[in-house]
């Protein structure tokens, strides 16, 4: 990781009321912080009740960042903060394929929190394993990617003028080497076409990604993609060569606390790049 002297909780400046605000008229750095002192970095987390999620809320906690959980049922994600020091739940369901679900959960936080430092999009639409391309129902793909891409884009779009508010913003897309051309377990190459919409789905996510990141190459907001690589999420994975969620968190919380001189618009697997 490059070095930088930008510390990994970088405290936030006080946030403005309006997420619609322009942040050229509210630049972050001339705004003063918040009475009691800096604030602390703010990070959101979908798909956080469970799994990896949960895991990746629960390092960023134990580093000093506030972190929201969120899930579709809002008791989930209410039970997961209850499990994790330092974690808070979002008060509503957030279910990034539906707008009205999006644009209600960034309504939410920005009268709750205010600003966002690190966005964490991990939630993905389950992958059917036995789905081909020449035999997958596309009605059924379609939905996978209104999740696994179009859920990403649309919690991308409606929590980034959050992000603007932050000194140091970031954003993590939570991929898979199946949407990989290198990924020598699961890459296309060596996969033989099997979870069709799950791999094309996060082929289109570094995509996403990379473009993303284009974007806003000349703004402090940093964009990476990250594979936690084959992770037991499910009781009884680990016989099959999955490793713990404790094992794959990490690559997902170095590029969520990534120096201000850190790469950008990449695809990493344990903070190693992985080609896609």
């Amino acid at each position: 990781m490059p070095n930088d002297t930008t510390p990994l909780n970088t405290p936030v400046d006080n946030p403005v009321d309006n997420p619609a605000d322009n942040p050229a008229d509210n630049p972050a750095d001339d705004r003063p912080h918040d009475a009691t002192g800096p604030l602390v970095a703010t990070a959101l987390i979908t798909a956080a009740a469970r799994g990896i999620g949960e895991e990746v809320a629960r390092q960023l906690a134990r580093l000093g960042t506030r972190v929201v959980v969120t899930a579709r049922d809002p008791a989930d994600a209410a039970a997961a903060a209850e499990r994790i020091d330092g974690a808070e739940a979002m008060p509503v369901g957030v279910d990034i394929a539906d707008q009205a679900s999006v644009d209600t959960a960034a309504r939410v936080f920005a009268a709750r929190w205010g600003h966002l430092d690190i966005l964490i999009n991990n939630a993905a639409a389950h992958p059917d394993r036995d789905e081909t391309p020449s035999r997958a129902d596309l009605a059924a793909a379609t939905d996978a990617l209104r999740v696994t891409l179009f859920g990403t884009w649309r919690m991308t779009q409606a929590f980034l003028p959050l992000l603007r508010r932050s000194s140091h913003p970031r954003i993590v897309n939570v991929s898979s080497g199946a949407g990989s051309h290198t990924d020598e377990q699961y890459g296309f190459p060596v996969f033989g076409g099997a979870a069709a919409s799950h791999a094309i789905g996060k082929a289109a996510l570094n995509a996403f990604t990379a473009a993303l990141a284009a974007e806003l190459s000349d703004t402090p907001v940093i964009v990476n993609a990250v594979c936690p690589g084959v992770t037991a999420t499910v009781p009884g994975a680990e016989a099959f060569g999955a490793r713990p969620v404790e094992e794959s968190a990490p690559g997902v919380v170095w590029a969520a606390t990534l120096p201000d001189d850190g790469p950008r618009g990449g695809f990493f697997h344990d903070a190693k790049p992985l080609g896609w």
